[in-house]
């Protein structure tokens, strides 16, 4: 009997310790696969021209900042990276107070339809934008959308606002209708309720509804590719396909610019970081 009671607790010891070092070993293999691409982006672009088609490897023998001097000095990388700029940050806050207000709607007000209002909201999210390319070019032309950067605005709202409205209805039922309820009784009309009351209290999900949003309309690809032909109004990842001439592709700025063009989302992330975290747990406790 002893015997049996030493076995227990050293075996339940091991399998802890075994986990513990599984989970180890997994998030390595993870990271490494994550962070490979980066580390292999920043030594490419440090390379020099002559030593991007030598031997491959992490760490480059001689280094160089001339792709990123280039970017600016002789390329229209400045133009792209503002272009860009200015799409994501109109598509992020007019899709955020769209998608506010339309998941307040949603969860706060009775009206016949509602429950298919929402479930039409949840669809056209679903719908994948290349099969809308089509109708939505026709569109854009007759509206006067076309080769201009900031036409692009209203088309992502059509993907972005169904996205902001299905991760806000998440957040907002879970809030009680008492708070807003006792505000309506002391005179605040639905809108002061929502920006006093209910706004205050998912301001982690507005942080993780801007982030996704953001990310999304700065990577876009296909309808700013189609749209936008000149150069001075192209987006940056429709930009960076400058540095592909036929079957030449020129490595050092592609990998410069892809870098650069990383880091808005990923500074933005960092500054609000504590505020995504809490508000992914918050969803994933609501859900």
């Amino acid at each position: 009997m002893t015997t049996l009671a030493r076995t227990g607790p050293i075996t339940s010891r091991r399998w802890r310790l075994g986990k513990r070092w599984l989970l180890i070993v997994g998030l390595t293999v993870f990271a490494i696969w994550t962070l490979f691409p980066i580390a292999w982006m920043i030594e490419t672009s440090l390379k020099p021209d002559a030593d991007i088609y030598g031997a491959p490897g992490l760490w480059p023998a001689r280094t160089t900042v001339r792709h990123y001097i280039d970017l600016f000095s002789q390329d229209d990388f400045g133009t792209y990276f503002k272009n860009s700029l200015l799409v994501a940050v109109a598509t992020t806050a007019l899709a955020v107070v769209i998608g506010i207000l339309a998941a307040y709607a949603l969860t706060r007000l009775e009206f016949r339809g509602r429950r298919f209002v929402a479930n039409v909201t949840v669809v056209t999210y679903l719908v994948p934008p290349s099969l809308l390319f089509i109708p939505l070019f026709q569109v854009a032309f007759q509206f006067g959308f076309t080769d201009r950067a900031m036409g692009l605005v209203p088309l992502y709202l059509i993907f972005t606002v169904p996205f902001c409205t299905w991760l806000a209805l998440a957040y907002m039922k879970a809030i009680p209708r008492e708070l807003e309820e006792s505000s309506l009784v002391d005179g605040a009309n639905r809108l002061q309720a929502l920006r006093m009351i209910i706004v205050p209290l998912i301001l982690p999900a507005v942080a993780v509804i801007a982030l996704f949003t953001f990310t999304q309309a700065w990577n876009e690809f296909l309808y700013a590719l189609i749209l936008i032909s000149s150069t001075d109004q192209k987006t940056l990842p429709v930009g960076l396909m400058d540095f592909i001439n036929g079957d030449v592709l020129q490595w050092g700025p592609l990998m410069a610019g892809s870098l650069l063009g990383s880091l808005p989302p990923i500074l933005i992330y960092m500054a609000a970081q504590r505020w995504v975290v809490s508000g992914l747990s918050a969803g994933a406790v609501t859900g």
